[in-house]
């Protein structure tokens, strides 16, 4: 008995998806109609190929095609000239060609449309290959390693090229083949075309290498994909490539394994689960460390389960195509697909960032088509009734949740959150006169209103939380705020009287008076709404929840700055700011004005101020008088007037 010795299954060995897609339509078909064939070897695989012909479905050539049979194109795909002679026959197919091969078909035909030569990585008689040489309208031509590229492309210079490369091609040389192309031919036009599911199985299969003392790939000896997957691992460590169960013990029988302490497996994309689950347990014999009894027809009748619309499965995500769709195994003949619509409501995330490849997930059937061997399945409508619950529970509790607003509605938004469309009344989503069109797109605490299970509904508030949070602010700032204290807030409304500020769940009042120092026409002549201003609070009443604000700032008091700069004697420059019957005022600084009395304009009686003085005019006058308890002070320009005038006046 070996001790020790860990065997471990690469996660992405077996079928890919195109060859599941490809063996479960056979299957599909041969559920539901008699003469079904397949032109070639459905896969590269003599086991599966064994199975079906006992089961009436023979692999049989082009020449062999009858009137009225069903002939299922295997997942390599084929020529246009194929498809061209089926009809002519007279028989029906079945196209079950990978959508990755079908891809590389298409760029192929529209390239070579265009004028330009096709160039192909891969084996030139793989059937994969011959189909899409035959969607050419032009030359093309196929390379197999770095040696034969450099020769092709030397008769090739000057023209345009569109370079591809069949979906097994070994990933390493691939990317040494693209590097020399551009370097080359720097005007080609590259395609990666490598299947992410042979790029995943090479990359797995040679790490498991590199910790192994013996590698065993499984698979067919004609699978290309297979033999390249042993290419890549035999650089590593021994490797050796198998059929089957039989053929591994036959290989290994008279070998001393005494010294393996870690044997890794992988096998081809055309290689049934059930044979490398037949290889594990066959090597697990071998170095006495019996698994479960293997039982051949229960794994296969497992495949061939039925399924109905509603049911709930669960599934392996195998990949995620282009269009946003993501396949999934739902361990049936089916292959399953999850339109991006059934995967999330959320606009905002792709599919990998919802599901990734490899992962298991719950679903809901939707749709079943046994005679393609499809599946339309749901995963939104699965998180929908488990987010459900949590939705009902938010209620039940008060809890606040977390969403997205994915759409506007007529009256309202819906937000998405636990997988469940939450709709949020316009009323509970912003204020009044509020633009609702602002709210998509953005992230938002809500709470829940009401919950309909039944019909699996639900109404939120977005407002509901503002208002405890105000409330919880507002008793806060009650608890901790006093007259004095200097805070930061955002100017909410301008009215004539004043400013309302936001001070975080409780609204100030800064009155005109206490806005600025200088005189001021209206309140939005000082700020502006949504300004972040900083103010003192002048009074506070937690009873009648009223605050008192001040603005402007005692370092910017006139009354000071005038008290430290001026005294009474001193003569200064003054602007006439006002006239009245009985005298002029004039500014001094910003915001102080002192008062000429009309006795003191000049040295003669004045009758009427406005025939000496007006609005606008600089004059001199010299301070008389300074009260800074009642903020009065007294100017005089006749001070200044000589004395000798002043006499002859009063003679």
């Amino acid at each position: 008995m070996l001790i020790n010795c860990k065997i471990c299954v690469a996660k992405s060995a077996g079928f890919c998806f195109g060859v599941d897609r490809a063996v479960k339509i056979v299957y599909n078909k041969l559920d539901n109609r008699n003469n079904v064939v397949t032109l070639g070897p459905i896969i590269h695989n003599r086991n599966v190929v064994a199975d079906l012909e006992a089961r009436g479905c023979k692999a049989i050539e082009l020449d062999e095609v009858q009137p009225g049979q069903t002939v299922i194109i295997r997942s390599h795909g084929v020529s246009r000239a194929v498809y061209h002679e089926l009809e002519k026959r007279g028989a029906q197919y079945v196209d079950a060609t990978c959508p990755f091969v079908s891809r590389i078909q298409k760029i192929a035909l529209e390239k070579s449309v265009e004028g330009k030569t096709v160039l192909i990585a891969g084996d030139a008689s793989h059937p994969e290959v011959c189909g899409i040489r035959g969607f050419c309208e032009g030359d093309s031509y196929v390379f197999a390693d770095m040696d034969e590229l450099k020769e092709r492309l030397k008769p090739l210079a000057g023209e345009k090229l569109c370079v591809l490369s069949q979906t097994t091609y070994n990933k390493r040389l691939w990317e040494q083949c693209r590097e020399y192309i551009a370097q080359a031919m720097p005007d080609a036009e590259i395609f990666d075309t490598i299947c992410s599911a042979t790029a995943t199985r090479q990359e797995e299969a040679e790490k498991l290498s590199l910790q192994a003392d013996l590698m065993i790939i499984a698979g067919g000896k004609n699978s290309s994909n297979t033999r390249k997957l042993a290419q890549v691992c035999e650089k590593h460590c021994r490797t050796i490539q198998v059929e089957n169960a039989d053929e591994l013990k036959s290989t290994l029988a008279d070998e001393d394994l005494s010294k393996t302490r870690f044997i890794g497996i992988s096998a081809g994309a055309s290689t049934p689960a059930y044979i490398i689950k037949e290889v594990q347990q066959a090597m697990s014999e071998m170095l006495n460390n019996v698994e479960e009894e293997f039982n051949f027809a229960e794994e296969m009748e497992k495949t061939l389960k039925k399924i109905h619309k509603g049911q709930k499965v669960e599934g392996v995500v195998t990949a995620i195509n282009g269009n946003g769709e993501v396949i999934v195994d739902i361990g049936t003949k089916h292959t399953g697909y999850i339109m991006p619509g059934e995967l999330t409501d959320d606009p905002t995330k792709k599919p990998e960032d919802v599901v990734s490849v490899g992962e298991t997930i719950a679903l809901i059937v939707l749709q079943t088509n046994d005679q393609e061997g499809i599946v339309q399945l749901s995963k939104k409508k699965v998180d929908a009734a488990l987010g459900l619950e949590k939705i009902a529970a938010a209620k039940e509790e008060g809890t606040i949740l977390t969403g997205s607003v994915v759409r506007v509605v007529k009256g309202g938004l819906i937000v998405a959150s636990n997988g469940v469309n939450v709709f949020v009344p316009a009323s509970q989503a912003v204020a009044r006169g509020g633009n609702l069109d602002d709210m998509k797109g953005k992230t938002v605490e809500f709470k829940i209103l009401e919950v309909n299970e039944a019909r699996q509904k639900a109404v939120g508030s977005i407002r509901a939380v503002e208002r405890e949070q105000r409330e919880a602010a507002k008793a806060k700032f009650f608890e901790t705020a006093q007259a004095g204290d200097v805070i930061e807030g955002e100017v909410k409304s301008i009215t004539d009287y004043g400013v309302f500020v936001d001070l975080g769940g409780v609204d100030g009042l800064v009155r005109k008076l206490d806005l600025s120092w200088k005189r001021i026409k209206h309140p939005s002549d000082v700020v502006s709404i949504g300004d972040k201003i900083e103010v003192r609070i002048k009074d506070i009443d937690p009873e009648t929840g009223k605050v008192s604000l001040v603005y402007k700032k005692d370092s910017e008091n006139p009354w000071e700055i005038f008290k430290a700069n001026y005294e009474v004697g001193q003569v200064v420059t003054a602007k006439i700011v006002s006239i009245t019957s009985f005298g002029a005022f004039a500014q001094i600084i910003d915001g102080i004005d002192g008062l000429i009395h009309i006795s003191q304009i000049a040295n003669q009686r004045v009758d009427n101020v406005a025939d000496i003085l007006s609005v606008g005019q600089t004059v001199e006058a010299k301070i008389t008088e300074i009260d800074l308890d009642k903020k009065r002070i007294s100017l005089s320009m006749r001070a200044l007037l000589p004395a000798d005038a002043e006499t002859d006046d009063e003679d």
